[in-house]
């Protein structure tokens, strides 16, 4: 364990440079890559690129601010968020930059803004 902690202090001492210089040697002598592994894109074609970045699949809405008319998006807020009384959705429409809905897909996050918006609110997908 003493040969594994010395080798630990040396590596820690090393600059990035170094250490990219050493991960290409290692795998030039071990035959390996660093690289993490993509998933095979596409069927038995094979050939289709992996994307870039995973596309996002569920939302949080978040309600910004609760506009002029403040009645009507207390009662929106009530008809979005399932369970809430009068005074807990006041309290989040008053609060602002409160989540009303979190992992939700983005047709249903895009339906609570729209009916939220039309009510007078500002809101955000995130």
């Amino acid at each position: 364990m003493a040969d594994l902690n010395k080798i630990v202090e040396e590596l820690s001492g090393l600059t990035v440079l170094e250490v990219s210089e050493l991960v290409k040697t290692l795998e030039t002598k071990w035959g390996v890559s660093a690289a993490a592994p993509v998933a095979a894109a596409g069927g038995a074609g094979g050939g289709a690129a992996a994307p870039a970045a995973e596309e996002k699949t569920e939302f949080d809405v978040i309600l910004v601010d609760g506009g002029a008319n403040k009645i009507a998006v207390i009662k929106e807020v009530r008809n979005v968020v399932a369970g809430l009384g009068l005074a807990e959705a006041k309290a989040l429409v008053e609060k602002g930059g409160a989540k009303l809905k979190e992992g939700v897909k983005k047709e249903e996050a895009e339906e609570v803004k729209k009916k939220l918006e039309a009510a007078g609110a500002k809101v955000e997908i995130k």
